[in-house]
């Protein structure tokens, strides 16, 4: 099972929790970064619009933490709440993977904060919580996310055809992959710069 709580560190990137005392940052990250976010972000094709408080969305993390499948952080930068970060869908028996899904402050893109926080926690997930397999989903419009997991050896593996429901339509995604071994190799042969995290429980 994954130890929970976490807090994941590397120089000035943190991943945590998110807290109550986030809320005011939340709000007005969420606020300010609206349309840069919804090319990206899921919604439900019952034309139902997803709840955007606070306290629902912690209340959630913290339901699905407590359930084991899904485990959500807060992207901290220089001590200010810059996004998220979620490993999700864990799954054990003969799988024992889990996908990484993450979102990002427009004025801190371009930063290394999100290949960092990506790194931490598929690093964490791969050589601490014992998973053998962790896969992200991305638009294949969505250059910049693409270069992040190039960038960490994550390799591409496939196409989904109308795989999630987003910005009020069924996206295709292309699927990139990253194993234990590969982790490990890396490692190794320091061809992953970006590794260096500490864990808290």
């Amino acid at each position: 099972m994954i130890a929970w709580p976490i807090v994941l560190e590397h120089g000035d990137v943190i991943l945590r929790p998110l807290k109550f005392s986030d809320r005011r940052e939340w709000n007005e990250v969420q606020g300010r970064n609206r349309a840069w976010l919804k090319p990206w972000q899921a919604t439900l094709p019952s034309g139902q619009k997803p709840s955007e408080s606070f306290m629902d969305h912690l209340r959630y993390q913290n339901r699905q933490a407590r359930s084991g499948r899904d485990f959500g952080l807060a992207i901290i930068h220089e001590g200010k709440f810059a996004g998220g970060i979620t490993l999700g869908n864990v799954t054990w028996g003969s799988a024992r993977n889990a996908y990484i899904g993450y979102w990002i402050d427009s004025s801190r893109a371009g930063m290394g904060i999100t290949p960092t926080a990506v790194a931490m926690l598929s690093d964490w997930a791969i050589l601490v919580g014992e998973l053998h397999r962790v896969e992200i989903s991305i638009r294949p419009e969505n250059a910049a996310s693409i270069r992040v997991v190039e960038k960490l050896g994550f390799k591409q593996e496939g196409y989904r055809v109308r795989f999630l429901h987003i910005d009020n339509d069924w996206r295709d995604h292309v699927v990139y992959v990253i194993t234990e071994e590969q982790v490990r190799q890396q490692k190794l042969t320091t061809q992953r710069p970006l590794i260096h995290s500490r864990h808290v429980a």
